[in-house]
């Protein structure tokens, strides 16, 4: 990273809340976590069950491991705006992960109807 950008970064970084700052690193380690890897992506379904207590970030982890095959680059803009609602707007976890859930689960969908 240039020095310039860095910089930019740092004035962002420290200008946030304590809770936006783990916010924005957790999104950060999300983003991380989908690059793609030499490793080819399993095909079936994991059975991982939504703990009882879970982060919107967890969430985004475990729905990822879920669905292993799913492009996750294709799921950033739809996963990123409902992240933004939930830490900018305050939109509840539950609420926010309960979408998630139904935006990857649809998108399983369609790759199988794509599939056939």
């Amino acid at each position: 990273m240039a020095d310039p950008d860095r910089k930019n970064w740092q004035a962002l970084f420290d200008s946030l809340t304590a809770e936006h700052r783990q916010s924005l690193l957790n999104f950060a380690q999300y983003l991380l976590s989908c690059q793609p890897d030499s490793a080819s992506a399993e095909l079936e379904v994991a059975d991982i069950p939504r703990p009882q207590s879970e982060s919107v970030i967890g969430a985004i982890r475990r729905l990822s491991e879920t669905y292993p095959m799913l492009d996750r680059a294709k799921l950033f803009n739809e996963a990123s705006s409902l992240m933004t609602q939930h830490v900018l707007q305050g939109s509840e976890a539950d609420a926010t992960i309960d979408q998630l859930e139904t935006l990857f689960n649809g998108r399983y969908e369609d790759s199988l109807k794509k599939e056939r």
